[in-house]
């Protein structure tokens, strides 16, 4: 089962890569931007349960996905990207096994344990 929900994560990803072809900015872009989500861990350095909810904010796909459709229903081409971008990065850390964060520890995860088998 772990696998096949790793598939459906990369089919995501792939998705948010073919999607970025799609609007006018340049390659380098993508990768550029895929960890600046990763930015909203900066509320661990207040408490764990502080960055817990910053950390899963910002990698709650909803956002990503909401983000990305205001984009386009008013033809803004970066808004477009930020969606991407929190969509695909979110499916990224998913893959790797980095699900959102309980308030203990930023080591518990919606998917386990990172670092226990």
């Amino acid at each position: 089962m772990k696998t096949l929900l790793k598939l459906e994560e990369l089919a995501l990803f792939l998705g948010c890569v073919y999607l970025f072809s799609r609007l006018a900015f340049a390659w380098w872009w993508f990768p550029a931007l895929l960890l600046a989500p990763d930015i909203s861990m900066i509320g661990y350095a207040i408490s764990p349960a502080v960055g817990a909810f910053t950390y899963n904010v910002a990698h709650h796909r909803a956002l990503g996905i909401i983000v990305g459709l205001c984009g386009l229903a008013i033809s803004s081409q970066p808004l477009m990207l930020a969606g991407l971008i929190l969509v695909a990065h979110t499916s990224f850390d998913r893959m790797l096994g980095y699900g959102l964060k309980y308030p203990d520890d930023f080591k518990h995860t919606s998917l386990g344990w990172i670092g226990r088998s």
